[in-house]
């Protein structure tokens, strides 16, 4: 197995234990809503602190449930992640590219005879 599949492989393995370990320990079993998120463990900190706060803005769209509110966060998050796989195929592609047209610059110059010194270049 190569040193980059052993790293890919650990990797894995270690999201898998984060998505599995809280659920195997049972962390957030003594709440209503187990795994919410980070927004309403916040609302809730801060209405125990000040009950009489009042929110500085409203949201501009409120969707109708929350179900709703979750396929948009994984639409944006699937757009994010697209976003990021092509940024990276590019970079990986370019790369590859140039270095299939050293080699072909390489190959070229081979068959011309042309010398090549030690520095690599020519005089």
């Amino acid at each position: 197995m190569s040193r980059n599949a052993r790293i890919n492989t650990l990797l894995l393995l270690l999201v898998a234990a984060l998505a599995v370990i809280p659920l195997a320990l049972g962390l957030g079993d003594h709440k209503e809503e187990p795994f919410a998120g980070a927004d309403g463990e916040a609302e809730t900190a801060i209405t125990e602190i000040d009950p009489d706060y009042e929110p500085w803005f409203s949201p501009l769209y409120e969707p109708p449930s929350g179900e709703i509110e979750s396929a948009l966060f994984a639409l944006q998050a699937a757009l994010g992640a697209g976003v990021l796989a092509y940024y990276f195929g590019l970079r990986r592609g370019r790369r590859q590219g140039e270095a299939r047209a050293r080699e072909a610059a390489g190959a070229q110059d081979a068959d011309a005879g042309v010398p090549t010194g030690a520095d690599g270049g020519r005089d």
